[in-house]
């Protein structure tokens, strides 16, 4: 019976992966259409976003930039969200995507 518990784990493990968790306590959740990464999701409050493409998330903090957008960055990339338009910046490659959803 020992071996149905690995799946299970990893199972367990990849749900954890889509979910924040709860002290994030994200205000919104909106779906884009991105070239080359298909379907994201970008979940964000006044502080922080987090970027979850399949099983990888990706955390970016606040910047208060003029900059047009709301923009949120870490140390790899910067997220640029402009109405129905979410910008990935890992310079210097930018992919532009639309949003699909709002939840």
């Amino acid at each position: 019976m020992a071996g149905p518990v690995p799946h299970l784990l990893l199972l367990t493990a990849s749900l954890l992966v889509q979910a924040s968790p709860w002290w994030e306590h994200y205000d919104s959740r909106d779906s884009f259409l991105c070239p080359r990464l298909g379907r994201v999701q970008l979940e964000r409050n006044n502080a922080q976003a987090s970027l979850i493409s399949g099983r990888f998330r990706t955390t970016a903090f606040r910047d208060d930039s003029p900059l047009p957008g709301l923009r949120y960055t870490n140390p790899r990339m910067t997220l640029i969200l402009q109405g129905d338009m979410l910008t990935i910046e890992q310079l210097p490659s930018r992919i532009q995507c639309t949003r699909t959803e709002r939840v």
